[in-house]
């Protein structure tokens, strides 16, 4: 595999609210009624991984295990939210293939299907965000639904190629999503040998440091999806019920800045001040300081202010009142890193 420079291109938002492009997607129709007795059959594989890891209660944790559930938890973290999210289904930011590929299969190491099926399903959600062709609208279906159930359901179990053209047209990357499954059987295997080889015995490391990790992923992330529609401050006013929420920031390494990230969806960072605490990015700032990574964007004084909803008077700002104000590169980001703003295909 060549490291050939990848610069996904951006036609998401330039003024911090308009949509991506208009793309349909398979399976975005009006969800009808699932049983939970439906529902339970085919989510077999992923009720079972939550029953496995029932065996923490047989299984006296070593230090071995500790340090790997803290490391594999923060791994895919950002695997997920810098890269399924701000990366592929955002292009927030350029990276070289090798790295992408790297972000795609320990992405698929947390066991939340493939890179092009994520971040396709997620576009989707983001031009229909609480309406009733969203996926997992918590306003729209219920907290479940949007929590779990939509994943659980056979509506969204073909990844929508037509809305993620940018990145399908890479071999590698529809090899992992159609077996997405191989990288975290890898992980659970190369967990289990590691605890042996360290411990003697190799259960502790599965148990905690990969099933337990991987089950903690997969609610934190799914939060975003439900409470972050529910619970929290709004500063924008976005068409949908979006909202920031301190503590879901901080479990999911800044994706909790909800109500910002729907404002300005292709900004590498979601926590637009110094207060709100952002992992994801200040790893992505390290990664751009390296090479790894490079056009950052972000938000400038004429997105940041956009549509902002004013705590006193509850107005929302008008673009032209904010036009003197704009500071960025006059579509309303700016570069962090002196390159170009705009990505362009390789």
């Amino acid at each position: 595999m060549s490291a050939d420079s990848i610069h996904p291109p951006n036609d998401h938002e330039t003024d911090g609210t308009a949509s991506p492009r208009a793309v349909s997607v398979p399976g975005m129709n009006p969800k009808p009624p699932v049983s939970w007795i439906e529902l339970s059959i085919r989510g077999i594989p992923f009720i079972t991984l939550h029953l496995l890891a029932l065996f923490v209660f047989w299984t006296p944790i070593t230090w071995t295990a500790g340090i790997l559930f803290a490391s594999l938890l923060a791994l895919r973290t950002f695997c997920i939210t810098g890269g399924y999210h701000r990366y592929f289904a955002h292009r927030a930011y350029s990276t070289s293939r090798v790295f992408q590929f790297l972000l795609g299969f320990f992405g698929c190491a947390a066991v939340q299907k493939g890179p092009l099926w994520w971040a396709g399903h997620h576009r989707g959600h983001h031009r229909h965000s609480d309406t009733p062709q969203d996926p997992h609208s918590p306003h729209e279906t219920s907290f479940w639904w949007s929590h779990v159930g939509w994943i659980l359901s056979n509506e969204f179990t073909e990844t929508p190629h037509d809305d993620i053209q940018d990145f399908s047209r890479y071999p590698e990357l529809r090899w992992l999503d159609t077996y997405h499954w191989v990288p975290g059987a890898l992980l659970a295997a190369a967990s289990w040998l590691l605890g042996y080889l360290v411990d003697g015995n190799g259960m502790p490391a599965l148990v905690y440091g990969f099933l337990l990790s991987t089950l903690v992923l997969y609610h934190t992330t799914f939060s975003v999806n439900s409470l972050n529609h529910l619970f929290g401050s709004r500063r924008y006013a976005t068409t949908d019920d979006s909202r920031n929420n301190l503590w879901i920031a901080l479990i999911t390494f800044g994706e909790g800045w909800h109500n910002n990230h729907h404002h300005y969806q292709s900004s590498a960072n979601q926590g637009f001040y110094w207060w709100e605490i952002d992992i994801s990015y200040s790893i992505l700032v390290v990664l751009s300081k390296l090479g790894i990574v490079w056009n950052l964007r972000t938000p400038g004084e004429k997105a940041l202010n956009h549509r902002r909803i004013h705590p006193v008077t509850g107005q929302v700002s008008s673009l032209e009142e904010m036009a003197t104000a704009a500071g960025g590169t006059g579509d309303g980001s700016q570069r962090v890193d002196g390159g170009p703003t705009s990505s362009h295909s390789a």
